[in-house]
């Protein structure tokens, strides 16, 4: 009972620590769905050179989301059109870094460590995205604008194309809806939505308000829908592994010097941390005799990875590219913190 009780309180202290970061991810992802266009994203984040992935990197340091929050921005930037390799560099420095990830770093660990892993970031996060851009990935590709329709009901966008779309046929046209209850509305009063073709290219442009709301439907009945439970499945994963493992306590009491780094690669994949939250944490390490390069490491292997990220990666990207990404932010994360301790 008392394991139990314990769980559920690091759960619902997750829940609670990635609730609003997660919700901003998911409104960003609506806005960027509803009203970034695709050209523009294939654009500027679906080239092969520097420049995507640059630009990802660092929009991904200054958006003030978690690595779970910046799950359903990433689908949905590579939805859009954007290439894997910016995806996952932009899924490597957002949740690393943040302005008061930063200053908490400062006011614990230094002015020298805070720069030292802005700086390491941000060269993980370009090094992610080169070798991303080297990974092939079966995803659909991105549809053309004539394989969509407009649900007539709230506006959204519907790929006819999938194989299992709800549409039905009225006075001789097809309709295309997001999910059965849109069907059954339009089914039950067709007249009150105003008629539209099957096809994007020849429905009625939608207005202010039904982009609006199509834009919320995506954010958070959509994404949701199709991340969700790998998302809290994830939090129930890092609960367990914080309840039932009290792995930093272990860390500060048994390990220094270079044996440190053996644990602190795993225990930052196995648990969630975010970037201002982990801070103290491993301060706190550092302050029992942890090897602060293992500290380091530990601090960026934490916020960029957890169970939710390595459970959606695997879903939307496949083992490999989770296997790949998983490999690359270890070796790179030990590196930084070796190097730090030679400085």
């Amino acid at each position: 009972m008392d394991m139990a009780m314990a769980v559920l309180h690091q759960f619902w202290h997750y829940l609670q620590e990635v609730l609003p970061y997660l919700a901003l991810g998911f409104l960003l992802s609506g806005l960027i769905q509803v009203y970034v266009p695709s050209n523009w994203v294939a654009r500027h984040l679906g080239g092969t050179g520097l420049k995507p992935i640059l630009f990802a990197t660092l929009a991904g340091t200054a958006l003030p989301i978690c690595c779970i929050g910046s799950l359903p921005v990433a689908v949905s930037l590579h939805d859009k059109g954007a290439r894997l390799g910016p995806v996952l560099a932009f899924l490597v420095a957002t949740p690393a870094t943040s302005v008061s990830a930063l200053l908490v770093v400062y006011g614990l660990l230094g002015l020298q460590f805070a720069i030292f892993i802005f700086i390491a970031v941000i060269l993980l996060g370009l090094i992610m995205g080169f070798v991303g851009n080297h990974i092939t990935v079966s995803r659909p590709a991105p549809e053309k604008p004539g394989e969509k329709a407009i649900d007539p009901v709230c506006g959204m966008d519907v790929d006819c194309g999938k194989p299992n779309v709800v549409s039905t046929e009225h006075q001789g046209t097809t309709f295309y809806f997001c999910c059965d209850l849109c069907r059954q509305k339009f089914t039950k009063s067709p007249g009150k939505y105003p008629a539209a073709c099957a096809q994007e290219s020849c429905a009625l442009k939608p207005t202010t308000g039904s982009k609006m709301a199509q834009m919320l439907r995506h954010a958070f009945v959509t994404m949701p829908r199709n991340i969700g439970p790998e998302i809290l499945l994830g939090l129930v994963l890092a609960a367990l592994v914080a309840a039932i493992s009290p792995i930093g306590r272990f860390v500060g009491d048994y390990l220094a010097g270079g044996a440190a780094y053996a644990v602190a690669i795993p225990v930052g994949i196995l648990m969630y941390t975010c970037s201002t939250a982990s801070v103290p944490f491993v301060h706190a390490l550092i302050m029992q005799g942890m090897n602060a390069g293992a500290g380091m490491s530990l601090l960026i292997v934490g916020p960029v990875t957890s169970w939710s990220t390595i459970l959606v990666l695997r879903k939307e990207f496949g083992g490999r590219t989770l296997t790949i990404y998983l490999v690359i932010i270890s070796l790179l994360s030990l590196a930084a913190g070796i190097i730090y301790t030679l400085m």
